[in-house]
């Protein structure tokens, strides 16, 4: 514009500087896009939900500086930026990092790659198509890991036998009378026919009934740690299910919310697992109020024989859960119930926060009154003769097991 203004030779002059920026505009074109990307992936095909697979992307050819972005579906999380690393022969690697954090199938449609010009003029963005999908299931670690197996074979069957009185009420074998055997073991008809005294052993009775009752309201859908209460419980509900088939008992399982769902009767454990595993994948996340009313009275009229029935479920108040305490009480008259629910590590964390301000104040209070509140549900519900299981998502599962195992030693069901 000065040239131009000032007329003369630098008037002629003044298109030089446009027509070699051009030069330099077609000579970086040329030299950039000559890249012609093969993208490769590698994605595990199922991943456990709460737990983070590596994506490896390799880029053939790849130029220098090269980044990505991935438009993430909402089952996974990962990194918004993704770097690239040189590798031999000219290619480019990235591993990244894939959180499950949502049940489903989950796929990629394709990936955005960005990358300065050689000449620095441009910053290229292509977009690289992927036909890529991975499938979120529920939580089995702890069942692949043996984890499960040997805690409840040695707890079972291993440390020790049981036969004891109290612990058991199967018939397993006579056996002669010794001193320092309780005398209520002795068998009086049998030791009058044999005219020595013979004794009773018993062992615990298994092929017991387990039902395992997944509340998939909408209070269930609440993260903690970073997942729905529903996938911590279907974590556990498989642990648990996996310990009663180790341990010789039938599974069954039942979902509800607004009405009942599905129902299936308890069978051998191990051929339940699969079926158990399959259906939990397919439980949707819904936005429905849970009915306890309709949907414990249908489970109780479903099972006539003494179950051991596990339910998981949540509740926000005194007031809201009086249909519930009502209805777990009801269902344990017949069988033996246990209650669990998932508590809350933020909520805890903010009672142990001093308060800064009035706002900090009045959260403090808040988070004290709902502790108390779900502290006196869950008391009311152990005075019914409800088993009670109040733990943190990452010991949830265990607490659950050590539970089962010793209603299954006292023989309580």
């Amino acid at each position: 514009m000065l040239a131009v203004a000032l007329g003369g030779v630098l008037r002629d002059l003044a298109p030089l500087p446009w027509a070699v920026l051009g030069g330099l505009v077609l000579v970086d074109l040329v030299l950039s896009v000559r890249y012609r990307n093969a993208l490769s992936v590698d994605l595990p095909v199922e991943i456990f939900v709460g737990e983070t697979a590596e994506m490896v992307l390799e880029i053939a050819r790849a130029p220098a500086g090269l980044h990505g972005r991935l438009d993430w579906p909402e089952g996974l999380s990962g990194p918004a930026e993704i770097e690239f690393k040189p590798k031999r022969g000219g290619a480019a690697v990235a591993n990244v990092p894939c959180r499950a954090v949502r049940r489903g199938v989950w796929a990629f449609s394709h990936l955005w790659l960005s990358w300065p010009s050689r000449l620095r003029l441009f910053e290229l963005i292509p977009r690289l198509p992927m036909e890529l999908s991975t499938r979120v299931v529920p939580n089995i670690r702890m069942v692949q890991s043996g984890q499960i197996s040997t805690t409840v074979t040695s707890t079972l069957y291993g440390v020790k036998e049981n036969r004891a009185i109290g612990e058991g009420s199967e018939f397993h074998q006579l056996r002669d009378f010794v001193a320092g055997m309780d005398v209520k073991t002795i068998d009086w008809k049998r030791s009058a026919r044999k005219r020595s005294l013979v004794a009773r052993e018993l062992r615990a009775e298994r092929n017991h009934h387990v039902i395992i009752a997944l509340d998939n309201g909408y209070l269930m859908r609440e993260e903690i740690a970073g997942l729905p209460k529903i996938d911590h419980a279907t974590t556990a509900a498989l642990a648990v299910a996996w310990a009663a088939a180790i341990g010789g008992d039938l599974v069954g399982y039942y979902s509800y919310d607004v009405r009942p769902r599905a129902f299936v009767p308890p069978k051998p454990g191990r051929n339940a697992f699969p079926r158990l595993r399959s259906w939990t994948a397919d439980l949707s996340y819904v936005s429905r109020e849970t009915n306890h009313t309709l949907a414990l009275t249908e489970l109780n009229a479903r099972t006539p024989k003494r179950s051991l029935i596990i339910v998981f479920t949540d509740f926000v108040d005194t007031t809201s859960a009086e249909l519930l305490i009502e209805n777990v009480g009801l269902l344990a008259k017949r069988h033996v119930v246990l209650f669990v629910t998932i508590r809350d590590p933020g909520l805890e964390g903010l009672v142990e926060t001093v308060p800064d301000d009035l706002d900090g104040v009045a959260t403090l209070v808040a988070a004290n009154q709902s502790i108390s509140e779900r502290r006196l549900v869950l008391e009311r519900l152990t005075r019914l003769g409800v088993t009670v299981i109040d733990a943190k998502p990452a010991a949830v599962t265990a607490r659950l097991i050590s539970a089962y195992l010793e209603i299954k030693a006292r023989d309580l069901i």
